[in-house]
């Protein structure tokens, strides 16, 4: 794996969605770094990615409620545990699960094991609310997926909190996950 600035030069064989959120990025001039690599779906996978990267690739779930009448986006970082009955007591939302990848496709136009902030691009009826972990924010930088899990982006938490978010027309709700046993 090969860490380089922005974009890659030819782009005909991506996917739509992946070349997509480049143009997003460069039109918000958002600086990233960008390394390309095997699926990665895995935890384990990923932190081949961070070494490269040299940040902590955010662990992303795609939540529902029981009803699936509300939907999350929740960031956290990849080395804590995720508790249900956590993260529902804070955000008043009983019985969370993972959202079904109908959902995902439908809402964020991405595919199970590329699930990222970045698929918010595409949630224009702002079905999904973002959630965002404090440990998350406390960081320089951040890592995600360009919306496929072939590739990996590094840019700053700043640019995608006060660029990003404001130019797809999301806000974020900060939690506090302890995610310890």
């Amino acid at each position: 794996m090969e860490l380089m600035n922005g974009r890659p030069e030819d782009t005909g064989a991506r996917l739509p969605r992946e070349v997509r959120t480049y143009d997003l990025l460069d039109s918000l001039g958002i600086e990233y770094q960008r390394t390309d690599h095997e699926h990665a779906d895995t935890m384990e996978a990923c932190n081949e990615i961070d070494a490269v990267l040299g940040v902590v690739i955010c662990k992303n779930l795609f939540l529902t409620n029981r009803q699936k009448s509300a939907f999350y986006l929740l960031m956290m970082p990849g080395d804590k545990k995720f508790k249900t009955k956590e993260l529902s007591a804070q955000i008043n939302s009983a019985r969370l699960s993972f959202a079904d990848p109908e959902d995902m496709l439908k809402y964020l136009d991405i595919e199970p094991g590329a699930v990222s902030i970045m698929g918010l691009m595409n949630d224009k009826d702002h079905a999904v609310q973002l959630l965002i972990d404090e440990d998350v924010l406390k960081e320089e930088f951040l890592g995600c997926h360009p919306c496929v899990n072939t590739s990996s982006l590094k840019m700053r938490t700043e640019d995608v909190i006060m660029k990003f978010l404001p130019a797809v027309e999301h806000d974020f709700r900060k939690v506090y996950l302890v995610g310890e046993d």
